[in-house]
């Protein structure tokens, strides 16, 4: 015989209780469900739940056990199945006690409320863990997502833990050539398969998540580093089962590998040690894995103090202009130079290679730009006033500001505030390497050119150079890096003929073609003989101070012959 009254009771408390509960947890939702049992003579409550009607109809599912008291009627247990939008399957089974008296159909209508009831509540904390699962995994590979690792890693740390454990930050490698070759569809198919296998061989509590694009973390077992490392090295697929073509799929890897004695006090400590590992191991050629190290631990502090320093070094004028000659080769007249920068602290100055390539990881480089084109112009300005004729002084802008809408703006505001003529400034660009990238600098290029400025590409051939780059933007110089030019090892056996043609092509196309690196006279002799008449480099002079300069640009209708030790 059902109790009334405490089945009544045990409806309210259920109710009340469970509409606060907010996690799954099967613990705290048997307790909350006893009394209604109880009063209802229930023996035991089973939940299967099944992704699909397929997954039913072949038992691959989980079943929970949520209420067990006393001996259950097998027979004819009451059974509910319902049914989602989304087409998963939940069973719910409620038996009687063989101790007690079979239900009425009274009875049979309270526990139809339950089961109702139970069923609502439960669905909602399924929703709201979907919810949570949703905001913590990349969907479209079933990995956790960028915030999620975070989170993770917080919580080790928050256990003094993350010591314990090894972790890997790595890139697939060329795989923007894979999404051409088997579309991006079969791509992304071939990338789930990747990280899932790795998934399966990593021990618990081994994770994987997502960074962005083809960028992925794992946490993992320090026993499982050489599963790690072997499948970073590749795997195999079949990625068309009629013709069984294969493509190789593989990472270039940083490692952090911590022991007991690493202060790890934040999740950003072990992000920013395997970040670091993996675009050092992308950076050296044939070599594709790279373990953090202390020597890599001096480097990221010397980053972090690099970064912090900045602001005030801008406000301070710590970063100073130094302008290295241009020479016309027919007369070695001063033709030009290039604004180079230099940071000085206290009379110390630090050369570019220390400080250019950590202010190109973040949008430092622009403010750094801008503040020597301001420099520059506020220079000429000067020469200017003071009766002196300029020669036209050349800029390096970082590739960071493609794809600024404003950049011109902000390029003419600097000038025009100075007051300074178009005609003496000319503004240097690398290469790029992609299509976004060569439109964004066309689009700049072309805006500099119609506002009277001077452009020139630098460094090319240093990198994937294109005909179009100089057929397509319209520059005024191309500049050749010193790989034209011969080493000390190759000049017995130095092949000019690219230099030659690079050369004839840039003048037949009406560009100014100069040298940088020239360090000998044998690479000035080099140069005239293939009509290559502007050159900069050590064998004329090295970067200096404006004040030197200075002096230079007075003199600059004489001959730039340099004494014998220069």
């Amino acid at each position: 015989m059902v109790d009334l009254k405490a089945y009544a009771a045990g409806m309210d408390e259920f109710i009340l209780r469970m509409s606060k509960l907010n996690i799954w947890n099967e613990a705290a939702m048997s307790q909350i469900i006893t009394p209604i049992c109880r009063a209802l003579q229930i023996a035991k409550v089973t939940v299967e739940s099944y992704n699909t009607p397929q997954d039913e109809a072949e038992k691959r599912g989980d079943t929970t056990i949520y209420f067990e008291e006393g001996e259950p009627l097998l027979t004819n247990p009451y059974v509910s199945r319902e049914e989602s939008g989304g087409h998963s399957v939940v069973r719910i089974t409620i038996y009687e006690r063989q101790d007690a008296e079979p239900w009425t159909e009274e009875d049979l209508e309270k526990v139809h409320v339950f089961q109702k009831a139970f069923y609502a509540f439960t669905g909602r904390i399924r929703l709201l863990d979907l919810i949570d699962i949703r905001t913590s995994m990349d969907m479209s590979l079933q990995v956790f997502n960028l915030s999620a690792v975070m989170e993770l890693i917080g919580r080790l740390v928050a256990q003094n833990r993350a010591q314990e454990f090894a972790y890997c930050y790595f890139n697939l490698k060329r795989f923007s050539l894979v999404n051409e070759r088997v579309g991006r569809d079969q791509a992304t198919n071939l990338m789930r398969q990747y990280v899932h296998q790795l998934q399966d061989k990593l021990q618990d509590p081994g994770k994987i998540g997502r960074i962005g694009g083809d960028n992925f973390f794992v946490l993992f077992r320090k026993e499982d580093v050489e599963i790690v490392r072997e499948h970073m090295h590749g795997v195999n697929f079949v990625y068309n089962k009629e013709t069984k073509e294969r493509i190789k799929i593989s990472a270039a890897a940083g490692y952090f590998l911590p022991s007991e004695k690493d202060e790890i006090h934040r999740p950003e400590d072990v992000m920013d040690r395997v970040s670091s590992a993996m675009m050092a191991a992308k950076k050296i050629k044939d070599k594709d894995e790279i373990i953090f190290s202390e020597a890599m631990e001096r480097q990221q502090k010397e980053i972090k103090r690099i970064e912090n320093s900045f602001p005030e070094a801008i406000r301070n004028g710590e970063f100073k202009v130094y302008y290295q000659p241009k020479v016309e080769l027919k007369n070695y007249h001063l033709a030009g130079a290039e604004a180079l920068c230099r940071w000085v602290v206290n009379g110390e100055v630090i050369p570019p290679g220390k400080f250019i390539p950590v202010l190109e990881q973040s949008t430092n480089i622009c403010t750094l730009d801008f503040y020597m084109l301001d420099c520059v112009c506020q220079d000429l300005r000067r020469w200017l006033d003071a009766g002196m004729e300029p020669v036209r002084i050349s800029f390096n802008l970082s590739r960071k500001h493609l794809g600024d809408m404003d950049l011109l703006k902000h390029i003419l505001e600097i000038i025009d505030r100075n007051n300074v003529p178009h005609k003496y400034i000319e503004v240097e660009l690398t290469e790029t390497t992609t299509d976004v990238e060569f439109d964004d600098l066309k689009k700049i290029v072309n805006g500099l050119q119609e506002a009277g400025l001077a452009t020139s590409v630098d460094d090319f051939g240093t990198g994937y150079s294109s005909i179009n780059l100089i057929r397509e933007v319209p520059w005024n110089v191309l500049k050749l890096d010193k790989c034209f030019l011969p080493t000390e090892e190759e000049e017995q056996k130095f092949d000019d003929t690219m230099l030659k043609h690079v050369v004839s092509m840039a003048q037949d196309m009406g560009l100014e073609c100069i040298v940088e690196g020239v360090e000998k006279e044998e690479h000035v002799k080099l140069l005239q003989k293939n009509n290559c008449f502007m050159a900069q480099g050590y064998f004329f002079d090295k970067p200096m101070p404006v004040s030197d300069f200075e002096e230079r640009l007075n003199r600059k209708n004489e001959s730039f012959w340099p004494k014998k030790d220069c």
